[in-house]
């Protein structure tokens, strides 16, 4: 698997119309797209998360003329700046994304040291398998620059903040610190109305 992300800040509310535009007139025409994960947060910023069987799949949908059109569309939409992550190393948490997910967060970082996208997703599937049953599972990717990009599938968000303000067993809050100082200012998005496809 193959993943692009984009982030965008500062976004207009019709960037939304810009996706479902993509998914019924562009997506067909998209060879090897698997699916996408994105939304728009509450203060305006853009997060995709665009999945691919390969990379070559996905430089022959980015090398397209449509798309590029659509691009310029987007962009009209978007008054900060843009990001784009393209990434090789991949692997899913539990049982990877599904589109039942009442709420999406997409944790973008950069690690300190080399890290491997099968570490971030072990070391979240044991965390999450003994703490958060409201998580439904996730997707990681890292990019060769070292950002680090975590999608986590919730159930609801009601169910996600109550049990992140839930108090950790000692060992476990030590695990997740050191697993999280690795990372410098990792930048939360929340979705809650992420659109999913598959």
């Amino acid at each position: 698997m193959f993943v692009q992300v984009i982030e965008a800040a500062d976004t207009d509310p019709a960037v939304l119309d810009a996706m479902r535009r993509w998914r019924d007139e562009l997506r067909p025409g998209a060879i090897g797209f698997l699916g996408s994960t994105g939304g728009r947060t509450p203060d305006g910023d853009l997060v995709v998360v665009a999945r691919f069987t390969s990379e070559a799949e996905a430089r022959r949908n980015s090398d397209r003329p449509e798309q590029g059109d659509w691009w310029a569309q987007v962009e009209k939409y978007v008054h900060g700046g843009v990001r784009f992550h393209d990434c090789a190393d991949v692997a899913t948490m539990l049982d990877g994304g599904t589109n039942d997910a009442g709420f999406v967060q997409v944790i973008v970082g950069r690690a300190k040291d080399q890290i491997t996208a099968s570490e971030v997703a072990e070391s979240s599937s044991r965390f999450v398998s003994s703490y958060r049953p409201d998580v439904r599972g996730g997707l990681c990717a890292v990019a060769p620059d070292g950002t680090t990009i975590e999608v986590v599938y919730f159930t609801s968000e009601e169910e996600a903040r109550r049990n992140e303000a839930a108090d950790l067993p000692t060992e476990a809050q030590a695990d997740m610190d050191e697993f999280w100082s690795r990372f410098e200012h990792p930048h939360f998005y929340d979705l809650p109305e992420p659109v999913l496809w598959s």
